[in-house]
């Protein structure tokens, strides 16, 4: 680290210009080519998966993506005459705008588009292409014409996958927000506008540059449409608290006494270290997705993890070099003030955070048991999670696509907005009777609120027909009518016949996805937690550091699910803070949000741990240990937390309710993780566990390799020791050692 260090401030201009152009590049590239983000929840070998697949095979070019007009009147009917020449014309104008494949009128042959009142009708809307396809532009016509109809005596909506695309969140107000608190956050913490600056500097520069990778990396794997959020989200939040870290160590150093290159090749070289490590565990944990074997959240994953990768690479090679640009005024005119009149001081822990971590010490077994109640009332609500389909109904009020859904299910019903589409493969007449026997059986099944006719294409080897719920398809009564038709319902009428029938649709798929997620999220959950502990145990050289961390995680992730639960799935706050109604919980939000949650606690128990474990190396003494590293951490990671938490909340003004989830569910974990668990938690169970917390047996001392995330005269201080004591135990009691390096003075905080 040191070597990069030295290198990137001695060609700090050359370092500047490489990232500079790294970052245009890859704006240009992504400006050229566009973006392809897919957001394909079909898993293939599923029993929507197969639906799907069989009706593209069999009805091929009616694969467009299919759209919604609803009109009402609360006085009258929709078939006065006024209205019908009104909305008629409005369709005639809908069919010649570009894009559009066919639209159904509901006062031509078409049945049951219009509510048995009268009082609400539909027509459907067929484009030419899938939603993903379509340019914005064209879905805005459609919208636009539609509206126009609308008057006084008739409201118009529109649902749909494509006009989806004209409410989608445009510019970038939350993450300009999120960089404006940073920025108050960290010029209070620094007193210099110059060092503020940087980490906000480097954070931009990395995010930017992984942000338009990421619109590359759509064009050759899947890649959902929240992923350069989602990366921007974290990179954004880890970019300036990696930054924030290493500029707070390079500032100490200054007031030592250091020149500006030796304070910041020393600030890469020590904090450098962990910053490394905790970005190492962030992309660990990401990457556990890829155990998933599910190409959806496979592109999430490595574009997050591009993201956070990129934003280490940054903190410690362009951060250096900006460092070195600025000079002495990474300190305010006050702090130069006073190092030119005092000479060099040794900058010691006082006030709240010493007086604070002397306060733990002196009563662990009751802070450690509050924060424990703390964070298990909070994780309360995580066991009635429910997954399933997030749709239009649960948009803002105000949106066009949730006055629809509603329309629609105050006019038909519920299941209108989530129909189940039976795909058929037939072979022979045998089948064919069998099949024209079906609408009827479905007709009388429990939970079905209507049936289709079938429709056989062109060879007559493919049928479809939909059937409508009489429940939501947010509702576990349609999931368990999904399950009804597929294990009893449709396995007797094929009996005795070659015909298969498999149930698709958006609720069926929902329900394949969430069933597979469920089923290997202890395996993913087990792969992370073990991986992160292996990492722990080599750079702590502990049993009980890794254990705990796993504890402290867990607990981070089941109460930050308890609050995303309670906001979004039960409704508390959720219209007040324009996130749209209760539903449930996005299928796939669990698996990103536990890698993202495992990573972030982390980054804290690394650089908190990590100076207590430099402390032990140095003196041996536990209490003492803790004491320090607690003191001498927990302004800068309070600091840093503040920063990540008000970046993850500006993100709610996202408009995009998945990517509200992550930023509520993430600047939840970060305020506990911070506040909770590694100010008040993690230094209590340290305490009462005492020197056991650093213990390891010899023989697997011995066949570990070493990382080495702490200072080289730490590990020097601790083998000399040890070489004293012939190997013997180390006494808990304080051990005098000849300091070097930036913690000459620490020793004598209160306690």
């Amino acid at each position: 680290m040191a070597a990069i260090a030295r290198w990137c401030i001695k060609h700090r201009l050359v370092a500047v210009l490489l990232w500079l152009l790294a970052l245009g590049g890859a704006a240009t590239g992504a400006a050229i080519a566009g973006n392809a983000y897919s957001n394909d929840y079909e898993v293939p070998g599923t029993e929507s998966g197969r639906a799907t697949a069989l009706l593209e095979q069999g009805f091929r070019g009616a694969g467009g993506d299919s759209d919604t007009i609803v009109w009402h009147t609360d006085r009258g009917s929709v078939r006065a005459a006024g209205v019908e020449q009104r909305m008629t014309a409005m369709l005639d104008k809908v069919a010649e705008l570009p894009g559009i494949a066919s639209v159904t009128s509901p006062y031509g042959p078409a049945q049951g588009q219009i509510s048995e009142d009268g009082r609400t009708a539909y027509a459907t809307v067929a484009f030419d292409a899938q939603a993903d396809d379509i340019p914005e532009s064209q879905a805005e016509a459609l919208v636009d014409t539609a509206t126009a109809a609308a008057g006084d005596d008739v409201q118009v909506a529109l649902g749909g996958s494509a006009v989806a695309l004209t409410e989608a969140p445009g510019g970038h107000i939350a993450e300009a927000v999120g960089v404006v608190v940073a920025a108050v956050v960290l010029f209070v913490a620094f007193g210099s506008l110059a060092a503020s600056a940087l980490p906000i500097a480097t954070a931009l520069v990395s995010v930017g540059t992984a942000y338009s990778g990421i619109v590359l990396l759509g064009h050759v794997m899947t890649v959902a449409d929240f992923a350069p959020m989602l990366g921007m989200l974290i990179g954004l939040g880890v970019g300036i608290d990696y930054a924030l870290f290493i500029v707070t160590r390079h500032r100490k150093g200054l007031k030592r006494g250091l020149s500006v290159p030796e304070a910041a090749r020393t600030a890469v070289a020590t904090t450098g270290r962990a910053v490394v490590f905790a970005g190492a565990t962030v992309c660990i944990a990401l990457l556990g997705m890829l155990i998933l074997r599910l190409s959806f959240l496979n592109g999430v994953a490595i574009a997050a993890s591009l993201t956070v990768v990129l934003t280490v690479a940054a903190s410690v090679t362009l951060l250096p070099a900006l460092l070195s640009l600025i000079g002495m005024r990474a300190l305010s005119r006050r702090e130069r003030r006073h190092l030119a009149e005092h000479g060099p001081q040794p900058e010691l822990p006082t006030g709240f955070a010493a007086r604070w971590s002397a306060f733990v010490e002196r009563h662990p077994k009751l802070l450690g048991a509050v924060a424990a109640v703390v964070m298990l009332v909070l994780a309360l609500p995580t066991f009635s999670l429910h997954l399933g389909t997030s749709d239009q109904g649960n948009n803002p009020a105000t949106a066009t696509t949730r006055q629809a859904y509603d329309l629609l299910a105050d006019g038909f019903g519920p299941g209108v907005n989530g129909p189940l589409t039976l795909v058929a493969s037939l072979d022979g007449g045998a089948d064919k009777v069998a099949l024209n026997e079906l609408p009827a059986t479905l007709a009388h099944t429990r939970g079905v609120a209507s049936v289709s006719p079938v429709t056989y294409n062109s060879t007559g080897d493919t049928a479809v027909l939909t059937v409508v719920p009489d429940s939501s398809p947010q509702s576990k009564a349609t999931s368990e009518l999904v399950d009804r038709l597929r294990e009893d319902v449709l396995p007797k009428t094929v009996d005795g016949t070659s015909l298969q029938v498999h149930v698709g649709g958006v609720t069926a798929s929902y329900d394949d996805f969430a069933e597979i997620i469920v089923g290997k999220l202890p395996l993913f959950v087990g792969v992370v937690i073990a991986l992160g502990c292996v990492l722990l145990l080599l750079a702590f050289r502990s049993i009980g550091i890794p254990l705990k961390a796993a504890a402290m995680n867990v607990a981070a992730v089941a109460s930050a699910f308890g609050i995303v639960v309670a906001i979004f799935q039960w409704g508390w706050g959720s219209e007040l803070l324009g996130l749209g109604s209760a539903g449930p919980i996005e299928p796939f939000l669990p698996v990103i949000m536990v890698s993202v949650l495992f990573g972030l606690s982390m980054d804290y128990q690394v650089f908190l741990v990590s100076r207590m474990y430099e402390e032990w190396l140095e003196t041996g003494d536990n209490r003492r240990a803790v004491r320090v590293g607690l003191a001498e951490t927990s302004r800068v990671i309070n600091s840093a937390a503040v920063i990540m938490i008000s970046v993850f909340l500006a993100f709610v003004l996202s408009g995009d309710r998945v990517i509200a989830m992550f930023g509520i569910a993430l600047a939840a974990a970060v305020a506990l993780d911070a506040f909770v668990l590694r100010t008040l938690l993690v230094p209590a169970l340290m305490h009462m566990l005492g020197g056991a917390n650093w213990w390891l047996p010899r023989w697997l001392d011995r066949r570990l390799p070493r990382i080495s995330i702490e200072p080289p005269e730490c590990r020097a201080a601790a083998d000399a020791r040890d070489a004293d004591a012939g190997h013997a135990k180390i006494p808990s009691q304080r051990v005098t050692v000849q300091q070097t390096g930036e913690k000459d003075d620490v020793r004598d905080i209160a306690g």
